[in-house]
């Protein structure tokens, strides 16, 4: 069974009418209890990385997390959910992140007179494969569906399962161990995200 992560600035029910399109049993809660019944995760996100990873903490969210990503469960971040994976964040002030990969969640460059980049990136956007993964099997590209005005920046490269290119490189997909997330909506994203969300299923199910 899948959890949906609801701390209140969730894209909800659109990735909760993903998951009923394609059969899944899904529970959508804040409950740890009921949490804890799942087999793996989203967590979703819209919105401040800040009064995001505020919530997580106050709720006792944040801890949860830790306990099951540490319990090799899977977890899928969407979106602002994927840059909270990471270790913080310089929107409206730096803020400490989940620290479950690393890197540092910054702003698009405006870029220049001659490229200039609309900020928020909003569109779809063909995604570069870099490193292969379960995520991604059957995947060789593709169209994806983006709105976001931070992006991530690592260092770390083998996290990097795909990128788009908007002026700047920007991490598409990424993962490490039990740990992946799309800065892209999959559930927006037509027959691409779907099958994404498929191969998460599978993970989660231990195929």
């Amino acid at each position: 069974m899948i959890a949906i992560i609801d701390y209140g600035m969730g894209n909800l029910y659109s990735v909760s009418k993903a998951l009923e399109r394609m059969n899944v049993n899904y529970i959508l809660t804040s409950d740890q209890e009921e949490l804890d019944k799942a087999d793996g995760y989203i967590l979703p996100g819209v919105g401040s990385f800040k009064d995001a990873m505020s919530i997580l903490n106050e709720t006792g969210l944040t801890s949860f997390i830790h306990k099951i990503v540490a319990e090799g469960k899977p977890l899928l971040g969407i979106c602002l959910g994927m840059q909270l994976l990471f270790d913080e964040s310089i929107e409206n002030g730096l803020s400490k992140g989940l620290s479950l990969l690393p890197g540092q969640i910054v702003k698009i460059p405006e870029g220049t007179e001659l490229e200039p980049l609309k900020v928020p990136h909003m569109g779809w956007n063909d995604l570069i494969i870099k490193n292969q993964n379960r995520l991604l099997d059957g995947i060789s590209g593709g169209y994806a569906y983006f709105v976001h005005s931070y992006y991530v920046h690592t260092d770390q490269k083998e996290t990097l399962l795909a990128t788009a290119d908007y002026g700047i490189e920007v991490p598409a997909i990424v993962g490490r161990g039990n740990v992946y997330g799309t800065q892209f909506h999959p559930e927006k994203s037509s027959e691409l995200g779907l099958a994404i969300l498929r191969n998460y299923i599978k993970i989660v199910e231990g195929e």
